[in-house]
């Protein structure tokens, strides 16, 4: 049976994010643990997408027992059905609409600063 791959960021998805400190990893963010039991299903295929070391990302994954939710951790973008990341843009076909959304961008844990 054919699973739906879905690649999970780890920074402003899954934890506290607000800045990036290659040694230290934020504590989980609410709603994150209820968030993936809602996800994972008989059809879908969890994976950490992340640019962190993949060794301190598992072992976070593992600390906030999450790890049991994932099939791997990568810092490669496999071929996915879907991809949640804090720090994208969903590309419609329309580019002047996109480069608009580029100049606006803004990560959502930076909205109220």
């Amino acid at each position: 049976m054919f699973k739906k791959k879905i690649l999970i960021d780890l920074d402003g998805v899954l934890n506290q994010y607000e800045k990036f400190d290659e040694n230290f990893i934020p504590p989980i963010k609410a709603g994150a643990r209820e968030f993936l039991e809602q996800l994972i299903n008989d059809e879908t295929e969890l994976y950490l997408f992340t640019t962190r070391n993949l060794l301190l990302a598992s072992k976070w994954l593992v600390e906030n027992n999450l790890d049991k939710y994932f099939k791997d951790v990568t810092n490669v973008k496999i071929p996915a059905y879907l991809y949640i990341d804090d720090r994208c843009i969903r590309f419609d076909g329309n580019y002047n609409k996109t480069i608009k959304e580029i100049e606006n961008f803004k990560v959502y844990w930076k909205l109220t600063q």
